[in-house]
């Protein structure tokens, strides 16, 4: 085109700058629109772990870890809100539908609780993370995470099994040289090993020690686990109804009445942990103490684990409490299928392998002591390696709406019998039973 004036070539100039102009500000507009819609196409879940420095290096490291490696699903975590229980953050939450996507500090003994409310997503309705669950969790411990409605809403994540941690060199000293099993066993290593030390008349070293209030989850650590192991493997509710008054609890509290009558177990509350200050030989603990002990240990002291003690002539495994927390999804998630796979990832090998490293907790997970990928751990870790095979014969807590209240009325009827030999084992465990369903028929009179 040939230009034959100066105004031609200026309305030439003119016309080009503003269709350049007009250009640049549709493509910054056109960017601008598709930004909003990529921004637009990202999820962002929200992931509460436990209020625990542990789980929360732990909970960082794998968020971390997803974020980096998903665009279009990214997660927000935040610890618990502080409160006395997480369980009543977690009501309180679900009451104000203020709940975050997903949670993994989920107790098994509220699950009924959450479940009544309306507040968690039904696990089975989702392939993507049903069809995992059932190839990693054991059959039997994914058939008692199932709630009375026979849906699963809490997937299982770990265990921390309770087992009995041992002083080694007292028990070398008291000549015990093998680990105690039954009842007896532990009567007769107790006469060894409560003794007087310092020569002034007065008992200062014991078989072992439990906290003596009448605090209903105190006895989540005495009578409960030794009722598991003595029972086979049976809890506290059986074909919907309660059964405490049985020769099981009869067995335990007779086991516990023994040990304080007998002065192997004070009746006291100690400050400061007796164990590692050499006061008592041994203690029912779960392998978060590992790291514990070894930390604050004297110079010589060694340690191991055993299995629950079992009344005479028990036969087959032990079993223990598992002490599980659980991952669940709330039913107010706007993301259940993005819910899902995040909490697949939280359950996946690799996740596994680092609780394992960064918490000594036990993941629930088939064939762990046979998996190559958790060969150096176990190599390297004997005592936790204990933990793991005795995760496979672990039981939950039973999740039924009344729990506390029952165990508050089984701490009280316990410190009668078993602390201060007020009732017979088998007028406890009547009273138990029937203070129990007291309870349970009051409760659901009210709903």
């Amino acid at each position: 085109m040939k230009l034959q004036s100066k105004g031609e070539w200026l309305r030439f100039l003119f016309l080009t700058f503003s269709f350049l102009g007009l250009l640049l500000i549709h493509n910054q507009c056109g960017e601008s629109r598709q930004q909003k819609r990529e921004k637009k196409s990202i999820i962002e879940l929200t992931y509460w772990c436990a209020a625990i420095q542990q789980e929360i290096d732990l909970a960082e490291s794998l968020v971390k870890e997803w974020n980096a490696t998903h665009d279009s699903v990214k997660v927000k975590l935040q610890p618990l809100p502080e409160s006395k229980s997480s369980e009543e953050v977690l009501l309180a939450a679900i009451a104000g539908g203020t709940t975050p996507d997903l949670c993994s500090n989920m107790w098994p003994g509220a699950m009924d609780d959450y479940v009544s409310a309306g507040g968690l997503l039904r696990i089975d309705d989702y392939p993507v993370i049903a069809n995992y669950i059932a190839e990693r969790v054991p059959e039997d411990i994914l058939e008692n995470s199932r709630s009375s409605d026979g849906y699963l809403y809490q997937i299982p994540w770990k265990t921390n099994p309770l087992m009995m941690m041992y002083n080694v060199n007292m028990f070398k000293e008291a000549g015990l040289d093998s680990v105690l099993r039954t009842y007896s066993d532990h009567y007769r290593a107790g006469k060894k090993l409560t003794r007087d030390t310092d020569g002034d008349g007065r008992v200062d070293q014991w078989l072992g020690y439990r906290d003596t209030n009448p605090i209903w989850w105190q006895r989540l650590f005495d009578f409960y686990p030794c009722y598991i192991a003595a029972s086979a493997g049976e809890t506290l509710v059986r074909d919907s109804e309660i059964d405490l008054d049985n020769r099981t609890t009869v067995d335990v509290l007779e086991f516990f009445r023994q040990l304080y009558k007998k002065g192997y177990y004070p009746v006291t509350t100690f400050k400061g942990d007796q164990f590692i200050e050499e006061k008592i030989a041994t203690q029912i603990n779960g392998p978060w103490n590992v790291s514990h002990v070894r930390k604050f240990k004297p110079e010589g002291f060694e340690f191991d684990v055993m299995p629950i003690p079992v009344p005479d002539g028990h036969e087959g495994p032990v079993y223990t409490s598992g002490d599980y927390k659980n991952i669940s999804i709330f039913s107010d998630t706007k993301y259940p299928e993005a819910a899902c796979r995040f909490a697949k990832y939280l359950i996946s090998k690799a996740a596994d392998l680092r609780l394992l490293e960064m918490t000594n907790q036990i993941p629930i997970r088939k064939g762990i002591l046979q998996d190559e990928d958790f060969s150096d751990y176990i190599e390297t870790h004997p005592i936790i390696t204990k933990f793991i095979k005795q995760s496979r014969y672990t039981r939950g807590v039973d999740g039924i709406p009344d729990l506390k209240e029952i165990f508050d009325a089984i701490s009280q009827e316990y410190e009668a019998c078993a602390i201060y030999n007020r009732l017979t084992p088998e007028e406890a465990a009547d009273k138990m039973e029937k203070q129990a369903k007291v309870i349970i028929r009051w409760n659901r009179s009210r709903e």
